[in-house]
């Protein structure tokens, strides 16, 4: 095992909270990834960052009005509604950004069996909505809703959704019954081909002992994945993209 693997190994033994970023992935191919060495091993924080930190790009403040800044929100393993805003305020720390353009936010886990409802979407849309009215977001939305769940939303809703995304690969094409109460309520239907499991507890630990061999990855739960794009709203050039993720210890 290499000396920053044992060096992260070491830090990763006493944290609770581990924060992962990419930076931009469109830097990616002119750098090569490190862990991160910020601290000595003789310190051991309670919340260990590990960023690509050559890889980190803020957008110019000069530039900002000129860029459409976009967020997609994974719930993982997390219960919170906290997690929303954990996600969204390193989302505009990272970018350097007082407010998201937009936000969506992916179906949360359920049980097998269950069928998603209001009351599993409920907490996590009232802290966008709070986001929304303290300006860290203009616009939020969701994805893989179908008519009677959108329309459920829409009407309890005290800030409206304004995009749904569908995922073509199981359906091919727009559910009419969907398309119309879109229309009716202005809201926008994109798409996405985001696989039903973008991150699972499973191959986030896979992945985490695999980088470093002496930690006990099991310990390790992930609550969150939050990816994110830039792009040049003159031109719809894609200026930045990347995933920041929060994971906690269990018990912790």
């Amino acid at each position: 095992m290499g000396t920053d693997s044992r060096a992260a190994g070491a830090l990763l033994a006493r944290a609770r909270t581990l924060h992962l970023q990419t930076g931009n992935l469109l830097n990616w191919g002119r750098l090569r990834k490190k862990c991160p060495s910020t601290h000595s091993e003789e310190e051991f924080p309670d919340v260990l960052e590990c960023t690509v930190s050559h890889a980190v790009e803020k957008i110019n403040p000069d530039e900002r009005e000129e860029m459409k800044v976009s967020a997609k929100l994974f719930i993982v393993g997390s219960n919170s509604s906290s997690s929303t805003r954990n996600a969204v305020d390193m989302a505009c720390s990272v970018l350097g950004v007082a407010q998201l353009d937009s936000v969506i936010i992916a179906s949360p886990p359920i049980e097998d069996g269950v069928n998603l409802s209001l009351e599993h979407l409920r907490p996590y849309w009232e802290e966008l909505e709070n986001l929304v009215q303290s300006k860290k977001i203009v616009a939020i939305g969701t994805s893989d809703l179908d008519k009677t769940q959108l329309e459920q939303l829409y009407q309890w809703a005290q800030v409206k959704p304004n995009s749904n995304q569908v995922n073509l690969a199981s359906c091919c094409v727009m559910p009419p019954d969907l398309t119309a109460f879109a229309k009716q309520f202005d809201i926008q239907l994109l798409t996405h081909n985001d696989p039903k499991e973008l991150l699972s507890e499973a191959s986030f630990q896979e992945a985490l002992q695999e980088s470093i061999p002496d930690i006990q990855a099991h310990e390790w739960v992930p609550l969150w994945l939050l990816r994110y794009s830039v792009i040049v709203k003159s031109r719809g050039i894609i200026k930045s993209k990347g995933y920041i993720l929060q994971a906690k210890r269990r018990g912790s």
